[in-house]
């Protein structure tokens, strides 16, 4: 490393001279890393005297700032001119050999590296001699551009999904509020042509409730049937216990905050409410209230504002509003198409992931 890039390590200011801070250099510490690809602005500045009174240093922009203590190995791409405090050992590229991206994209062995030469008895630091002493394996300036340059653009297309989809599920949060009846029985936002007061009703009036009588290390691998257990994830079984259109929702663990809509054969743990033979109510429809509001109703029936455990009569018993079965058709379907493009994106950014931990396999030594 140390014949293609200059290892520069950072410093502080004393905390105690104002006259060093709130300047215009930036300065970062470790903990604004975190998962970003390019930084340029940090939280806090120092001035000039204070760079000059540390051992910090102007870092230019393309630098990519590595932490090297107290978690080794974030890295981020400098865009900017700026300093760091001591928590680094940032790598600045000789420009005719060594490219920012490529080196960037070899973020993975730079940790691995930095885990392993690391030393320290209160926390473990890898010093910047270390990382002079890093074996490389690199092509010509121009190949490593190249490289550099179709990873970047394929970075840039994962990070425009990932905001894609964060956009989505915040639409969908914000819809939720808003398109299902608040005390007055009414909705601030409908679809065209629906006016009509919603009706209030309990969930038992409208539904059936039970649960399963499984328990988790029935599961089997690969098995035929879908078996919903308490969590997220879905496990599988070679048999079945009902065949019906149901919402499914888990009686322990992160309480109103995992539900599962099924249509057909599956299996049900003995603690996983099974919510179907729906009766003037949409279950798309129901799925989006339970969503919006059952945490809520939950949380209100315990004086310690937790639920350890949801027992049948919070089900019958949740008043909820409704509208008429055609306006519940519609926000039931809405909100499931909302779902479907949202899991469309979460598909192509497992593919794009899946592409780029090929070709990092397949381009870097």
């Amino acid at each position: 490393m140390g014949d293609v890039a200059e290892i520069v390590g950072g410093g502080t200011p004393s905390t105690k001279k104002s006259e060093y801070w709130n300047g215009n250099i930036n300065w970062f510490s470790p903990a604004e890393i975190g998962n970003q690809i390019f930084v340029s602005h940090s939280q806090k500045q120092i001035t000039e005297l204070g760079l000059m009174k540390s051992s910090a240093k102007i870092l230019p922009a393309g630098t990519i700032l590595f932490t090297s203590r107290a978690g080794i190995g974030n890295t981020a791409i400098l865009t900017r001119n700026a300093c760091t405090n001591q928590g680094f050992q940032s790598i600045v590229p000789y420009s005719n050999k060594l490219d920012s991206y490529f080196i960037y994209s070899e973020s993975a062995k730079l940790k691995r590296y930095g885990e392993t030469m690391g030393s320290g008895s209160t926390f473990t630091e890898v010093s910047g001699k270390q990382m002079r002493k890093m074996s490389l394996h690199i092509p010509n300036i121009n190949e490593q551009a190249k490289i550099g340059n179709m990873l970047k653009i394929l970075d840039q297309t994962i990070t425009l999904h990932e905001e894609k989809k964060r956009q989505l599920e915040r639409l969908k949060i914000a819809l939720l509020q808003k398109m299902f009846a608040n005390k007055n029985g009414y909705p601030a936002v409908r679809f065209e042509g629906f006016s009509n007061e919603w009706e209030h009703c309990k969930l038992g009036d409208v539904a059936d409730i039970t649960t399963g009588s499984r328990n988790h290390q029935d599961s089997v691998t690969d098995g035929k049937y879908p078996f919903f257990v308490r969590s997220d994830k879905v496990e599988r079984l070679n048999e079945y216990d009902f065949d019906t259109k149901a919402i499914l929702v888990p009686g322990d663990g992160r309480i109103g905050e995992i539900f599962h809509y099924y249509n057909g054969k599956f299996a049900l743990h003995q603690r996983v409410y099974k919510v179907d033979n729906f009766n003037g109510i949409n279950e798309l429809f129901l799925l989006g209230l339970f969503k919006y509001s059952f945490k809520e109703h939950a949380l209100r029936l315990n004086a310690q504002g937790t639920v350890p455990s949801l027992r049948l009569p919070m089900f019958t018993n949740w008043s909820i509003s409704v509208p008429m079965i055609t306006e519940q058709e519609r926000i039931g379907v809405f909100f499931q198409k909302l779902e479907r493009t949202i899991s469309l994106y979460d598909h192509k950014l497992e593919l794009l992931k899946k592409v780029k931990r090929s070709m990092l396999q397949a381009m870097f030594i």
